[in-house]
């Protein structure tokens, strides 16, 4: 699949000003100036963030007031108070920070995380009900309820309180909770909004420990939790997320919690954890326990105290981790069979299967996947009980919450965001559903959109890579949207003699440009081009650039993301 090469515009007079205050190597400036440092100040807050200086008064969120007030007087009643989850990893990581928090503080304290596939998705009747009977007189939601109008009023004509804490957009009218924790509600003044739900969790124990006058320290140890919540839900790593993911990641490498440490254990890595080993490692053996069983054995995991606990739990959470990789890859094979088997198929702007019998618990693994083959908005559906319900996935700069949004009278429920949703509708709507959504899309959505995009930063001489450069670029990090890794260009480059063929279709790359000195690389995937370089052909390659340690010995090399041979177009396979 040919991919665009789009080379990120910056202002070169703010570069300029900035190389004047920085004095390090002007493509370094230009990088910072497209990440929003433009001066020495704004730069010594992006490579020092700091706990102390750099995160938002709590307070400054709508109702965290009420809430912290509502807590405390539950706590002084001696109310039962529940910690309500979503099954993923974002409410999972919630559900740990608040009610462990609170259980060192207080006795009355539970947790209740709905199961996928006899309550759905968010706060359901009987997880209520659940409550009820147990006698729980406030209930905290966490990653869920922005929309759950309806139940919130459930429970308060059952004499339950709700303080809803999400991260999801508001419908047009709040739910009538107590507090509605939410820097997306259109009254609300926080500075940031992008927030993971497990973000929010933490800013309201930030909010309850400066009430009681606790150390931070008690509030900071749930730093690594929200690391995890940050990578896995894919939010900006930008403003505060970025100093909240600094200092999880920090946490994760030096004094992981027990369950954490075991997982890391089980799946070990020879360098410091970054968000992306967050992203295809830890997460997913988390996100197992919702997909494939019970999502309480993640909150286990994830509150263990000690080692056998933990690693009893981390073993459970690899075993399903195991299945769930056999069932999504079985699925994916009938969804590409059913795409290629479909006729009009190529003229069609979006991918929407259905199958009632596919687990309900990979259709959005599935759903990634095939974009990754066909790059369009897509959406995978199943049934449970009678309704159908999905997963939505969409490829960047297209909204997919919004087009959804437009087909919301076929749909019984959906939310989510710009990138992914989920939805459940009835049966007999299904055939319109699909047919609106394609339409919607395709009236939408901007062709070039529909073709991979690589985002270059900057064109990079080869000559400028050294040793220097890479310490200063590595400091970046951590690296994910909003501050994703940086790509370079580099043009009329050739490969010396050295250049191979390795492991399963690899390129052991040593590129030359003009004098330049050797610089080594990898092309995964590439060896088809082998024919093409080693034959001197110049070409332009882009990259990002990382460090490879091989027999104790670290050097930097360039991981190439796609190659641009001058004599044809783009050579992808």
């Amino acid at each position: 699949m040919n991919k665009r090469w789009v080379l990120t515009e910056t202002n070169e007079q703010a570069v300029d000003e900035l190389y004047e205050d920085l004095r390090i190597n002007r493509i370094l400036c230009k990088l910072l100036v497209q990440r929003e440092v433009k001066t020495f100040e704004d730069a010594k807050k992006f490579f020092r963030p700091s706990l102390e200086s750099h995160l938002y008064d709590p307070l400054l969120m709508e109702d965290m007031d009420k809430a912290v007030e509502r807590i405390d007087r539950a706590m002084q009643n001696k109310e039962k108070i529940l910690v309500y989850g979503d099954y993923d990893v974002d409410g999972t990581t919630a559900v740990a920070v608040l009610y462990g928090f609170i259980k060192d503080l207080y006795f009355y304290v539970d947790y209740y995380v709905p199961d996928r596939y006899k309550e759905g998705y968010g706060i359901s009747t009987e997880g209520i009900n659940w409550a009820k009977e147990r006698g729980f007189s406030l209930i905290i939601a966490v990653d869920c309820g922005i929309k759950a109008n309806d139940k919130v009023q459930y429970a308060l004509d059952l004499g339950i309180d709700f303080i809803i804490c999400d991260h999801h957009r508001p419908g047009d009218e709040l739910p009538p909770a107590y507090a509605v924790l939410d820097p997306k509600r259109d009254d609300c003044n926080y500075p940031f909004t992008e927030l993971s739900g497990c973000g929010i969790a933490f800013k309201l124990v930030q909010a309850l420990a400066a009430n009681k006058h606790l150390s931070f320290k008690k509030v900071a140890k749930y730093l690594d939790l929200v690391a995890v919540s940050i990578a896995a839900d894919i939010v900006p790593i930008i403003d505060e997320n970025r100093v909240l993911a600094y200092y999880g990641l920090r946490q994760l490498n030096r004094n992981p919690r027990p369950g954490l440490r075991s997982l890391m254990e089980l799946n070990p890595i020879s360098r410091d954890l970054t968000i992306s080993d967050i992203v295809f490692i830890i997460a997913p053996r988390i996100n197992a326990a919702g997909r494939m069983d019970d999502a309480r054995q993640a909150v286990r995991l994830l509150l263990s105290q000690e080692g056998t606990s933990a690693k009893r739990n981390a073993d459970e959470l690899q075993a399903r981790n195991s299945e769930r990789k056999i069932v999504d890859g079985s699925i994916t094979e009938e969804a590409l069979l059913m795409v290629e088997n479909d006729p009009m198929f190529h003229n069609k702007k979006t991918t929407v299967l259905y199958k009632p019998d596919w687990h309900k618990g990979v259709i959005g693994i599935v759903a990634s996947r095939l974009i990754e083959r066909y790059f369009r908005p897509t959406i995978v559906l199943t049934a449970t009980n009678n309704i159908v319900s999905g997963s939505a996935r969409s490829v960047p700069g297209f909204d997919i919450y919004n087009a959804i949004q437009e087909c919301s009278d076929l749909l019984d429920q959906f939310g989510g965001h710009k990138y992914a949703a989920g939805l459940t509708m009835k049966e007999e709507n299904l055939l319109e559903f699909i047919a609106r959504f394609e339409a919607v899309v395709a009236d939408t959505i901007d062709e070039e959109l529909l073709i991979p995009e690589i985002q270059i930063d900057a064109e990079l001489p080869l000559r400028d890579i050294s040793t220097k450069f890479y310490q200063i670029l590595h400091q970046f990090a951590p690296f994910g949207p909003g501050n994703t890794r940086p790509v370079f260009m580099s043009t009329n480059v050739t490969t010396t003699k050295w250049t191979t063929i390795v492991g399963n279709n690899h390129l052991k790359l040593y590129l030359k440009q003009d004098n330049s000195q050797v610089v080594k690389g990898i092309a995964y995937n590439m060896g088809h081009l082998y024919e093409h370089l080693i034959n001197g052909e110049s070409f332009d390659v882009c990259f990002s650039l990382e460090e490879n340690n091989h027999n104790n010995t670290s050097s930097i090399q360039v991981n190439v993301r796609d190659i641009l041979l001058h004599s044809n177009k783009p050579v992808n396979q």
